[in-house]
């Protein structure tokens, strides 16, 4: 959804409609200013608050669960980057009690935490160690999406918790910084991980969005880590990604046309391919439970595992 105040969320509904029982909002990227997150996040909670016989945002794994009962859409918010912490720890717990149950540290470029995907292949500083620590005891999932090669797998090293990607590729099929490499898929499933593969054309493929090729990726991991950490997470965006971008942002800078990117061509996957995506599945031979476990209940047992905080 547009990073702005006071949206109209009507269009989640696609994902109520295809019998989706959880999406996990964007609220702020690391060049959104903590002025303009706060705004999104009382905008958000207001829109879902009012339109809360149609959805609800969730605090535990069991109100994804009552809400899936009640033919609800549960709904919670991600961060992705940590410029918005301003460097104070006490800023994850606030996010967390606001809605955010997954965050990642970078957002393709470097900050004061931890280093992006599309810079210098940097890893945690020493406060970003503190940072996944925190996250872990916040009772929040730690995602290693848009981040460095060598941040991702520190992160993993370090997090007690189970650590997702959740919208990434595999880059042996398609060598683009944002996918991951093979190290970086095994280290995520020994977290007893999840990798959310993406429907995002230049991550799958040439800007390819068809349910075969992201097969490939779903095979290639299947073969490699197992069905038990395997997951979606399209990534679908419904405006362009400038019209929320900051005024002065640099396009390029987030997004380098150097590496394929161009944001008014870029294809993606909609909501509706979920159901193309069970039915090739189901024809490729994968057991009932593994489809069940990829299409959710993999992400579910890491946010179990991951949304829990310790007794006061």
């Amino acid at each position: 959804m547009p990073i702005l105040p006071n949206q109209d969320l009507s269009e989640l509904e696609r994902y109520r409609a295809i019998g989706a029982s959880f999406v996990s909002i964007n609220v702020g990227m690391d060049f959104n200013p903590l002025s303009q997150i706060i705004r999104v996040i009382a905008g958000f909670r207001d829109w879902l608050g009012h339109n809360a016989d149609r959805f609800t945002l969730v605090d535990t794994v069991e109100d994804i669960m009552a809400a899936h009962s009640s033919g609800r859409l549960a709904v919670s918010f991600d961060l992705e980057g940590s410029m918005m912490l301003e460097d104070d720890l006490a800023m994850i717990g606030l996010f967390r009690d606001l809605g955010v149950r997954q965050i990642h540290l970078a957002y393709n470029r470097n900050n004061s935490i931890a280093g992006g995907c599309h810079d210098v292949d940097r890893g945690l500083t020493p406060l970003g160690r503190e940072v996944v620590r925190e996250i872990n005891a916040a009772g929040m999932m730690m995602d290693c999406s848009h981040s460095s090669r060598r941040t991702s797998l520190e992160i993993m090293e370090i997090s007690s918790k189970p650590v997702i990607f959740s919208h990434a590729n595999v880059r042996a099929l398609k060598d683009h910084p944002r996918n991951v490499d093979d190290e970086q898929i095994d280290a995520c499933a020994a977290t007893d991980g999840v990798i959310g593969l993406s429907g995002i054309g230049i991550f799958l493929g040439d800007n390819d969005i068809s349910v075969e090729t992201l097969m490939r990726h779903v095979d290639y991991l299947a073969e490699r880590v197992g069905p038990r950490h395997i997951g979606f997470g399209l990534d679908f965006t419904f405006e362009a990604l400038t019209g929320d971008l900051p005024p002065g942002e640099n396009t390029d800078h987030w997004w380098p046309a150097s590496l394929g990117y161009d944001l008014g061509q870029m294809r993606y996957m909609e909501p509706e391919r979920f159901l193309d995506i069970a039915e090739a599945l189901d024809k490729a031979g994968y057991r009932r439970d593994d489809i069940d476990a990829m299409l959710g209940a993999n992400f579910l047992r890491v946010a179990n595992a991951s949304w829990s905080r310790p007794a006061a």
